[in-house]
């Protein structure tokens, strides 16, 4: 079992009022969920949802006309993450700023919405989900998602075909999905579209995480190339979700957001298959009012003190918070 014995609020990591003053050097006035995961370069990417810079409204998502992009891809380097989540840079776009990273497509797309990321042998994978309509507060429509990636650091992003995950009926179980990988294996944890589902487990061997056609999906005491026969690994609801080994508890732990229980819940289990605790909530929503992400940092999973990325709606910016951990 893991106990968090408190959680502390960094500081902002976006925006006017953080000390990476991120509005004057990238453009960048608000942004949510802040993906981390290790570039093997040396470096952390930092991957942004849907960014506004000049013209944002001060409250939630800006307008298009507020220098809209809808992912925008930063890194850094820092490890003293005691101080803060230091921005050394980004993919800029000619004329200076962050650019937009991973491209829209056109008709029936609203945006694309990363989900998690990956690096596998130098290369850059990201999760990510195509939004076709935004609904109430945590339900929304996708078309598909899918796997999309980079072999040059991030400037520039392919979303092969052969990567996607269908939603035509709307009820695809890996439309909202975290990355993680053991030994030859790339495991994906999905839920549905939205932040009502349960969550869900798929794997493919290391050379085939580009094919869809080749994942296999747990159903509850083994493994089936029948998406259909997949079998919940715990119950939602779930929302944005990271996963990683954390080494000092040698158990894998999964952050996510829960509607229910309002706020950012984190969980333990021997094996990503399975059995899961019921977590407990870290962030709660009560104090940091509509939270949501919950974004594992990679380079805090060997000690106590947990590190991650959150985000809020009305701020609409990302924040970095700590927790302390117990081994119980």
């Amino acid at each position: 079992m893991v106990r968090v014995t408190d959680t502390t609020r960094i500081g902002p990591v976006t925006g006017a009022g953080s000390a990476n003053r991120t509005h004057e050097r990238f453009a960048i006035t608000a942004t949510d969920l802040g993906i981390t995961w290790d570039g093997c370069d040396g470096r952390v990417f930092v991957l942004f949802g849907d960014t506004y810079g000049s013209g944002w409204g001060g409250h939630g998502a800006g307008p298009a006309h507020a220098d809209w992009r809808c992912n925008t891809l930063a890194f850094s380097s820092g490890r003293d993450l005691r101080r803060g989540l230091p921005l050394d840079g980004v993919v800029e776009r000619e004329g200076g700023g962050a650019c937009q990273v991973i491209p829209s497509g056109h008709g029936r797309e609203v945006t694309v919405i990363p989900n998690s990321g990956l690096c596998v042998a130098g290369d850059q994978y990201v999760h990510y989900m195509s939004v076709r309509a935004w609904g109430r507060p945590g339900r929304w429509r996708t078309n598909h998602a899918g796997i999309a990636v980079s072999t040059d650091g991030g400037r520039n992003w392919a979303k092969p075909r052969a990567a996607r995950w269908g939603n035509r009926l709307g009820g695809d179980r890996f439309q909202l999905g975290a990355l993680t990988r053991s030994r030859e294996y790339v495991y994906l944890f999905g839920t549905t579209n939205g932040r009502a589902g349960d969550a869900y487990l798929a794997r493919a061997a290391v050379p085939d995480l580009l094919s869809r056609r080749r994942y296999e999906y747990w159903n509850g005491s083994g493994w089936t190339r029948w998406q259909g026969a997949a079998t919940a690994v715990f119950e939602g609801p779930v929302g944005e979700m990271s996963v990683a080994y954390h080494g000092w508890l040698g158990r894998w732990l999964l952050m996510h957001l829960d509607e229910r229980r309002k706020g950012i819940v984190l969980r333990s289990a021997p094996e990503l298959t399975g059995p899961w605790t019921e977590g407990e909530v870290v962030v709660s929503g009560r104090e940091y009012p509509a939270v949501y992400g919950g974004y594992l940092h990679p380079w805090s999973l060997d000690g106590p003190d947990l590190y991650y990325l959150v985000s809020q709606w009305g701020p609409y910016n990302v924040f970095l918070m700590r927790s302390t951990l117990r081994r119980d």
